[in-house]
């Protein structure tokens, strides 16, 4: 497989190192070493590559860029930001301000960014093709693949850094001076055919007896660096999937990769396509590495990449005008939890425990809204206020949800395979079928959409709580596709459907975009004398406040007649439910104040109290 060229496009005139290489080896000579604040020292030691980019950075006109460890929210109200932050152990992203444009620029800066390697690629990649066809062995996890890579670098290159190469890798016993010490000096358009003429022009590589090609340590990292980004991992997508502050990645055709950033929202990369067939190309080898070729007859492919994350290709001028295009919607490392939920305002500490009290008591949930509204994201938290004990049972066609129970059984649609025969294709509506025997305390689904929804509903009707994220924007949207085609729900199953929670992504004052939850409404049940629906609004979010209004408190169906029946309290003190939702609301409120906020840590936590009987209804 031949490299694939991804253009770089600088937003600013590169500079022009005075300094030369010599500061690397000895930085304390470096005048601009010298400017650096300490964190970025730190990085430099680590990461010369970052260096070499500061030098052709013009620092006079725009200054030396703020450096952060992690970013925090509030960083977002920079309007010119010019920082630079580590995406991994390897690669920095500098976020740097257009004045003419909404997006600011995403700059990677990666071991390979400026080292000027690419005349050493070709060579390298025939070497190690004739290493690889000698193992005796396949290597079969991603892992094992790039560990085998690595170590046949050390057979391919020498690291030489001006020191004397020893007598017993040269040719005779020519040891006088460095040309001498190398053997021979091939070209840049190196071939397997000696019998093919050799480009002149092209820059020399010079090579010892054995074969390897002579290089520096800042050469080595980066063509090792190179290798293992092309061949095993996501190429030029490496820094992106790398970087945790990423939402989603995409390239709508021939142009620039955009990103939509956690913290300074949409950004458009210096990475770029300039030509169609560049793209196909990129996009065809993306797709075989996940396992999912395309091809003329199938240009569209729907997958899940090893860290979970969403992709979704586009492939050919045919049908995207603009080129081949694809999209990343990137996995969380860690879910998000209530506790942030809060921390970002979607909810606030009421709903969240009036929730909590409703979810622990089997009531049944959609979360519904627009697409890119958080829906997937906020019905993964509430899954902390499901019972340790319970089994939960998850349904999705693009694995996205994590559930934080030990007994969780993950379970993913199969499209049908090609060249498979019939019977191969296995759909939600399979598997929720097959959940209901599988005796769960909860079935969580990643959208009802289609005929699984009258299964979901069936389910719900025989006593199995069921959680799921739902397009509609309202909850009489919600309801007219529930009971319209391809759903078909009856209208006297609605009320099976405990809680729908609204959920939008909504613009404030001030132009930033959050996603808050609209509304949380107790479904009542059909009147088939007005052939309408009642349900009641629990919590509305209030915009000129930014607060959330508890417009139910005292009139809950689910709280009165549901949970305090289920719990035995007397019809005389069910009004005393309304304080077990302030008492968990200061819970969650001391929980985050100490610290508990990671999705895992507070689902601990918060089994630990129960388990002290703190959360126990009248305790």
């Amino acid at each position: 497989m031949s490299f694939l060229s991804q253009s770089v496009r600088f937003p600013f005139t590169p500079a022009v190192n005075d300094e030369g290489n010599d500061c690397y080896h000895n930085l304390e000579e470096c005048a601009l070493y010298r400017m650096l604040p300490a964190n970025a020292k730190e990085y430099v030691q680590k990461s010369p590559h970052l260096l070499e980019y500061l030098h052709i950075f013009p620092v006079d006109t725009y200054g030396i860029p703020l450096f952060f460890s992690e970013l925090k929210r509030d960083l977002k109200s920079i309007k010119e930001p010019n920082l630079i932050y580590p995406a991994n152990d390897e690669t920095f992203i500098h976020i740097f301000p257009d004045p003419n444009d909404t997006r600011n620029f995403y700059i990677p800066i990666e071991p390979s960014f400026l080292h000027n390697i690419t005349e050493y690629l070709p060579l390298v990649e025939t070497r190690l093709i004739g290493l690889l066809d000698a193992l005796d062995y396949d290597p079969v996890t991603e892992k094992e693949r790039a560990d085998v890579l690595r170590k046949l670098m050390s057979r391919v290159l020498y690291v030489q850094n001006g020191e004397e190469i020893p007598a017993k890798l040269l040719s005779g016993n020519r040891q006088s001076g460095f040309k001498d010490k190398i053997v021979t000096f091939l070209n840049k358009d190196f071939s397997a055919d000696k019998s093919q003429k050799k480009d002149n022009s092209a820059p020399l590589i010079p090579t010892l007896a054995d074969g390897r090609i002579v290089v520096n340590t800042q050469q080595y990292k980066a063509i090792e660096y190179m290798m293992v980004r092309d061949k095993i991992e996501m190429g030029a997508l490496k820094p992106f999937i790398s970087d945790r502050y990423i939402e989603d990645i995409s390239c709508d055709g021939v142009g620039p990769i955009f990103v939509e950033h956690k913290v300074f929202k949409g950004l458009k990369s210096v990475i770029e396509f300039t030509k169609a067939e560049e793209l196909d190309l990129f996009v065809i080898k993306l797709a075989e590495k996940i396992k999912r070729p395309l091809t003329y007859r199938n240009p569209i492919v729907d997958a899940t990449l090893p860290d979970g994350s969403r992709i979704n290709i586009v492939f050919g001028t045919e049908i995207s005008k603009n080129g081949s295009n694809f999209t990343i919607r990137k996995a969380m490392d860690d879910p998000i939890s209530v506790l942030q939920l809060v921390e970002f305002k979607t909810c606030d500490y009421m709903v969240a425990a009036y929730l909590w009290v409703c979810l622990e008591h089997g009531m049944s949930l959609f979360m519904s809204g627009e697409t890119a509204s958080g829906k997937t994201t906020s019905l993964n938290a509430m899954t902390a206020f499901l019972p340790a004990e319970n089994k939960i049972v998850t349904i999705e066609d693009t694995p996205e949800l994590k559930v934080p129970h030990k007994n969780w059984t993950r379970e993913v649609s199969k499209g049908k395979g090609r060249g498979e025969g019939e019977g191969s294709e296995v759909t939600m509506f399979d598997l929720l079928k097959a959940a209901l025997r599988q005796r769960p305390n909860q079935i969580l689904v990643g959208e009802i959409r289609g005929v699984e929804g009258s299964v979901a509903f069936s389910a719900m009707q025989t006593g199995h709580p069921v959680m799921s994220t739902f397009h509609a924007a309202s909850v009489e949207k919600l309801i007219q596709r529930l009971c319209g085609d391809p759903i078909s729900i009856p209208k006297t199953y609605v009320d099976n459907l405990n809680i729908v929670v609204i959920q939008s992504a909504v613009k404030r004052p001030t132009g930033e975009m959050v996603r808050r939850m609209l509304s949380v409404n107790e479904l009542l049940g059909y009147n088939p004398e007005t052939g309408g629906f009642s349900f009641v609004e629990m919590f509305h979010w209030n915009p000129i406040t930014d607060e959330f209004d508890f417009t139910g408190k005292g009139s809950s169906y689910l709280l009165e007649e549901k949970v305090a029946t289920l719990l035995g309290i007397p019809e005389n003190k069910k009004g005393d439910i309304y304080l077990e939702i302030e008492k968990r609301a200061k819970i969650l409120e001391r929980l985050h104040k100490a610290g508990y906020t990671g999705f895992y840590d507070l689902f601990n936590m918060m089994t630990k109290i129960k388990k002290q009987g703190l959360t126990q209804i009248g305790g």
